[in-house]
Order: C-alpha cells, then structure tokens, then sequence
C-alpha cells in the first residue's frame, strides 16, 4: 500500500487534538515511514507576519497579494519549521516531489520567491509537520483512526479551508455527519 498523494481524514472517535477533525495531505509514504501536512488549520498567523519573522519582506506588486493568507499547522513535528506545498513543483533546493504536479519544500529560496513575485501561485505554507515511523500508520489505520482517499488538487489550491475535510469526505460519498466513530464487527 502505498498513500503518497492521499488524504487521510480523521474519523469522529479522534481524541488526540493534533489530529481530531483533521484532513492531512500525504507528502511521502514508504517502507521508511510517513510524511504528510494538515491542510485544514489554520494558525493565528497570516503570511506577511511569518515573513516578517524570518526576514523576508514581501515586495509591493503581485506578490503583496499573498500576504494575508494564513500559516497553517502542518503537525506537531519540528513545528519551528515552515514548508510550503505547492503546484507546480518547480526547481527550489529542497522540494520533494508528491507526483508530476505537486512538490513539498522545506528550503528558504521558495519562500522567497513567493514573497518577490508571487511564485508559486498554488500554495500553502505550514509551520510543522505530521509523521509516522515505519508500519506505525498502517497500524493506526487497522485500528479505524483514519480513512484514506485519493487526493484531489482542487481541494488542496481552489477550496477555502474550512470546506476541505467535507470536500474530501463527498470524494467517498461519505456525509461526515453521518460517520461512526467506531468499526463494525460481524
């Protein structure tokens, strides 16, 4: 199994407030681990702020559009550090490539680019990440903690954040409403 470009969605039973009500966009999935980013919680921070903490100050123009989007909480792994998921890929110093179309970086130069001309357009950038050891998210997900599903870049680059987790869920035919928290034994 492999769920690089999936999202897993938080099932209503998800006590551990990291993770409650949360959609999170699997950046890489392997024999090594996983490692993905909430894409629906947004932190009391916008962009101009973030910029403005590690020196990088937006230029008037196109760029200066960008600065009231927010930072989201990627996870609660090295959260002092930002990384920016985005389409298309591009050619920055430290991206990992999620398919064909969507990259996560981690290095300044992107953060840069978008605070000097906008670039790229598709984003979000988030303080932190969320990651699994080897085998540890297949554990959670035999123990109904997460339901899994292809991802869609509409969702991610086009939808406002709160509508996120509904949009991925209707992907399933699934009304989050209407979700059990718990697993059916016959």
């Amino acid at each position: 199994m492999n769920l690089t470009d999936h999202f897993l969605i938080a099932m209503p039973a998800m006590e551990d407030p990291f993770f409650s009500k949360s959609l999170i966009y699997i950046a890489e999935h392997n024999d090594q681990g996983t490692l993905g980013i909430i894409v629906n919680r947004p932190i009391d921070m916008n962009l101009a702020t973030l910029f403005e903490k590690i020196d990088v100050p937006f230029d008037s123009g196109e760029s200066a559009n960008l600065a009231h989007l927010p930072v989201f909480f990627g996870g609660p792994v090295q959260t002092d550090r930002g990384f920016v998921l985005h389409r298309p890929i591009g050619a920055w110093q430290s991206t990992l490539a999620v398919n064909r179309e969507v990259g996560l970086t981690s290095s300044r130069d992107v953060l840069q680019s978008v605070a000097r001309a906008g670039l790229p357009r598709e984003m979000m950038v988030t303080l932190g990440y969320s990651g699994w050891s080897a085998g540890q998210l297949e554990h959670e997900l035999a123990q109904n903690a997460w339901l899994t599903v292809p991802a869609d870049p509409r969702i991610l680059f086009d939808l406002p954040f709160e509508e996120r987790l509904l949009s991925a869920m209707e992907i399933l035919g699934i009304d989050f409403a209407n979700l059990a928290g718990n697993a059916g034994h016959a």
